[in-house]
């Protein structure tokens, strides 16, 4: 399964640790990140040699590819936000994770299409059941 992982940039790069711990655990259980350059120290200047369209060709059609998309959504982002939109309107499951007692977005809590699922994490073994849950329901739609 190719999941897309979506986190702050631009927002702030203070959850790399943890945007490398997600990934790093759906790797872990087989998973395909194609956007894993996102946990990258130094990201903003490699896409500072990047022109605005090919960074938004790139993420979308990464999107596109995906089967899911999982959003670390605690840093507020209107990349990451832009992402969530794009993947629903794409109709990919998106998983948007956030630290209890972050202010996540209403617009992100309050969606009721059925794409888009938020949960809060306190603890690294709270956010791997989370991730489990959320991967093994894409694998196995209805169980």
């Amino acid at each position: 399964m190719k999941i897309f992982f979506a986190g702050s940039i631009r927002g702030g790069r203070q959850l790399i640790p943890t945007y490398r711990y997600i990934i790093r655990f759906l790797k872990s259980r087989n998973f395909t990140v194609i956007s894993e350059h996102v946990a990258a120290e130094g990201l903003e200047k490699v896409e500072a040699r990047m022109t605005e369209k090919e960074i938004y060709e790139k993420d979308a059609n990464w999107i596109e590819e995906s089967d899911c998309v999982v959003a670390e959504i605690t840093i507020p982002s209107i990349g990451v936000g832009y992402e969530i939109c794009h993947a629903v309107k794409h109709k990919k499951p998106v998983l948007c994770l956030y630290e209890t007692g972050a202010k996540a977005s209403a617009m992100v809590l309050g969606n009721t299409t059925g794409f888009v699922t938020a949960k809060s994490y306190s603890d690294k073994k709270q956010l791997e059941d989370i991730l489990l849950d959320f991967t093994h329901a894409q694998i196995n739609p209805g169980n």
